[in-house]
């Protein structure tokens, strides 16, 4: 059962995310690249701004394992970002659980992380649009 009730909370309405955000994650996804890069989300007014790394987390080669518990409270978190080596830019099973327990919107980054290589997934794992803006 999710913990969050998607429809009712005004951090769902997430439409853009900054390119300059957007490129920041590409490039930390190439850097860790064969490791997965993972990250939270921070938005204000509907647009994704920056980036939460996470102390503690644990990357490899097929995962990145957050330490939920070293979380600040930030109303302004709203989902998880994280890259996928392999070129498949699509949720996993463990990718899904993650989605339906934290967040509202979650982006997947994929090999080669260029410009076109990322999808936004809502809590259900349903893609989603999400625009870039300056």
């Amino acid at each position: 059962m999710p913990l969050f009730d998607f429809s009712k909370d005004e951090r769902a309405n997430i439409k853009s995310i900054k390119r300059k955000t957007l490129r920041m994650i590409l490039e930390a996804s190439k850097s860790q690249y064969p490791e997965e890069f993972g990250a939270f989300l921070r938005a204000e007014k509907g647009v994704i701004r920056e980036l939460i790394l996470l102390p503690g987390t644990i990357l490899g080669e097929r995962h990145a394992i957050f330490r939920l518990h070293n979380l600040p409270i930030d109303f302004t978190v709203v989902g998880t970002v994280h890259s996928h080596p392999s070129g498949e830019c699509y949720p996993s099973d463990a990718d899904l659980d993650l989605f339906r327990r934290y967040g509202w919107i979650h982006i997947i980054v994929c090999n080669p992380f260029d410009r076109d290589s990322w999808a936004a997934f809502d809590g259900a794992g349903n893609e989603r649009p999400l625009r870039v803006i300056d």
